[in-house]
This record gives structure tokens, sequence and C-alpha cells, in this order.
């Protein structure tokens, strides 16, 4: 990471970065590259149906677009 004082990059831990947000967010983004079930997932991390916040954890990846496109031949 970089330090913000001396702008020099340093070795840290990983407990003394990692958030829990920052767990959810990839367990979110890990399980629904997985599932693509938005409903099931944000019912396992505490979202409300239609949460906007969820929409943010994940990021409709290309693989997952040309997969979906390829079920219609």
């Amino acid at each position: 990471m970089l330090n913000p004082l001396t702008r020099q990059h340093e070795i840290k831990p990983l407990y003394e970065v990692a958030s829990s947000h920052m767990a959810r967010r990839a367990f979110v983004g890990g399980l629904y590259h997985k599932v693509q079930d938005p409903n099931a997932i944000g019912s396992m991390t505490g979202h409300a149906e239609g949460s906007k916040a969820f929409a943010r954890y994940r990021k409709v990846e290309m693989e997952l677009k040309k997969s979906l496109t390829d079920m219609l031949d």
C-alpha cells in the first residue's frame, strides 16, 4: 500500500488493510459470477430486494454476456 505521508510503498499484513466491507464485496462479486441470481445473493448478504447498493457490488462480465447470447443458438 502507499503511505499517504511518505508516498512510499509499504508492505502490510492483510488484516491491517482488509475490512469486512471489502470481504462482503468480494463475496458478492465471486458468488454472482457463479450464480447470477441477485435476489438469492442479496438475501444472503442482507440487502433488500432491488437494493441500489447491491447493484454496485457486481459487475456483469463480458464472458457472462457472451454465454447468455450463446443460449439463443
